[in-house]
């Protein structure tokens, strides 16, 4: 028997048009008034500036991936701009939201984090763009991890470490997946988890999706048995 294949779209991506629209006519509203008159270079200016803002903002909502996420029988795939990124149900020990300090209290990170098995599946098959892109764009989750654990020696040592070859399971690594495998294990000895989904690329709540995840994985295990 067939799952029904789920497809979370990116609530990233609303507006994007009207954003670019407006951006484009704000360039132009502000290009006119720099031509026209000397006396609306204040107003021009504030309007290129505003304009060229909201263009930024559609073009980059433009360019998102229109499915974000989705699920089927094999496994889960998560959609970037850069890439896609595939991993298998059998390769999932768990899932849930990651927490983060802030000051004495502990909050919920932004993310939907997966705690994998084993990694090199991960890494076997992640586009490079996508890695890098993901260094990047998990900053954050770093700052993060260091503040939990507050030992700024481990945080030194996997810095010195990032540019070094990985060898996990006899297989090595170099490069940027060597790099994108040293932070996932980082941020899963820190945090918890090696994969990170931000929450703005979903159309439900956190909470939403993990219950979609873990009843969906539930029907999967089913099928199998």
């Amino acid at each position: 028997m067939d799952i029904e294949v789920i497809q979370i779209r990116s609530l990233t991506k609303r507006n994007a048009l009207t954003l670019t629209f407006l951006g484009m006519l704000g360039l132009f509203l502000g290009l006119g008034m720099f031509l026209s008159s000397s006396g609306l270079f204040a107003p021009g200016m504030l309007c290129f500036a505003l304009g060229a803002i909201s263009a930024v903002l559609g073009i980059f909502k433009l360019i998102e991936p229109e499915i974000s996420v989705e699920l089927n029988q094999e496994g889960l795939f998560y959609h970037h701009r850069r890439g896609s990124l595939f991993i298998g149900w059998d390769n999932v020990q768990r899932f849930d939201i990651p927490k983060g300090v802030d000051g004495i209290d502990m909050i919920e990170l932004p993310f939907i984090g997966i705690k994998l098995k084993q990694i090199n599946p991960v890494l076997d098959v992640i586009p490079g763009r996508l890695a890098t892109g993901l260094l990047t764009e998990q900053r954050p989750l770093l700052m993060s991890a260091v503040t939990l654990d507050e030992n700024l020696e481990e945080l030194e040592s996997y810095m010195n470490s990032e540019f070094t070859p990985l060898v996990v399971n006899e297989e090595r690594y170099r490069g940027v997946l060597a790099m994108f495998g040293h932070r996932c294990e980082m941020l899963s000895k820190n945090l918890g988890y090696h994969i990170y989904i931000p929450v703005d690329c979903l159309d439900r709540t956190s909470d939403e999706f993990i219950g979609l995840l873990r009843s969906y994985l539930l029907q999967v295990r089913q099928v199998r048995d």
